[in-house]
């Protein structure tokens, strides 16, 4: 305290008075300004939570991976915060420029690190918003057929039919195409059965449209299709087009091949084969 007495005493009245002027003007000048910015940084802080909570939410209607919903939130959170940091930092006067700059320089570095870990998150995410396919779905991509187990961060897990597990980047999984074969609630199953050129062509038919008559599974709409599609080189080729459920799709194709292929053993009626008949001439005769 006795410095401070001191200290004082040896200051004259203009220079107390200019003391108390510019810390006067320094209050009034930056009270406003940490005021604001400290309002700006409580609302600001509480719609960032709620604006986190909203895209949670939207994630979790897409997918039921939580490692993708806690990354995604993070993510989405992390960002929004750091964003209103820097503009409160601006409001109270300090410098952000050389912040932008900084943190651009190293998502530029990180970026160039991780390009292809970058761009299976960025495929995860168009796999989000576009959702060519959802967990459960059977597809073909990347040469591979199976069940999608689930969409992670960067890739994407099947099971084939007979259970291997494949894990497919989604930068790649993004970029190539897609077939879904659970997107539709049917499908066509397309046959071609073939029988002799002596068979009854019109008894073969009938049989044909019997057998997929019989069969409970095949749709009455769109009717189904038997036709002579083609005159081949050993055979005569019917085509068979009918339309099932997807879930159907293979039992009601084995069952039809297994079917055809008694049915017409029971009608007499042929199935051939390719063959070849082979001549042999001017053979040399056998010495004795």
């Amino acid at each position: 305290m006795d410095f401070f007495a001191s200290l004082f005493d040896q200051l004259s009245p203009e220079q107390l008075r200019g003391y108390y002027d510019t810390g006067a003007e320094l209050l009034i000048t930056w009270t406003p300004k940490v005021v604001g910015a400290l309002l700006v940084l409580i609302v600001g802080w509480w719609v960032v939570a709620r604006i986190t909570s909203v895209i949670t939410r939207l994630i979790s209607h897409t997918t039921d991976d939580e490692t993708l919903q806690r990354f995604v939130r993070s993510l989405v959170s992390m960002l929004l915060k750091a964003m209103l940091l820097i503009a409160v930092a601006d409001m109270v006067g300090i410098a952000t420029t050389s912040f932008v700059a900084l943190i651009g320089a190293a998502g530029l570095a990180v970026g160039l690190a991780l390009q292809g870990s970058l761009a299976n998150f960025a495929g995860g995410v168009l796999i989000l918003l576009f959702r060519p396919f959802k967990v459960g779905d059977f597809i073909e991509a990347q040469g591979v057929m199976g069940t999608v187990q689930g969409i992670q961060i960067f890739s994407t897990i099947l099971n084939t039919p007979d259970n291997k597990r494949i894990i497919i980047p989604n930068g790649a999984l993004s970029n190539d195409n897609i077939t879904n074969f659970s997107a539709e609630d049917t499908r066509r199953v397309d046959m071609t059965f073939g029988i002799g050129y002596e068979d009854d062509l019109r008894a073969a038919k009938a049989l044909l449209e019997t057998i997929v008559g019989e069969d409970s599974r095949i749709l009455g709409d769109p009717a189904p299709f038997v036709a002579v599609a083609e005159l081949a080189d050993n055979s005569v080729n019917f085509v068979v087009r009918v339309w099932v459920r997807s879930g159907d799709y293979w039992p009601v194709h084995f069952h039809l091949l297994e079917t055809v292929k008694l049915r017409f053993d029971e009608a007499g009626i042929s199935i051939p084969f390719p063959q070849q008949d082979v001549h042999v001439k001017g053979l040399p005769s056998q010495a004795a």
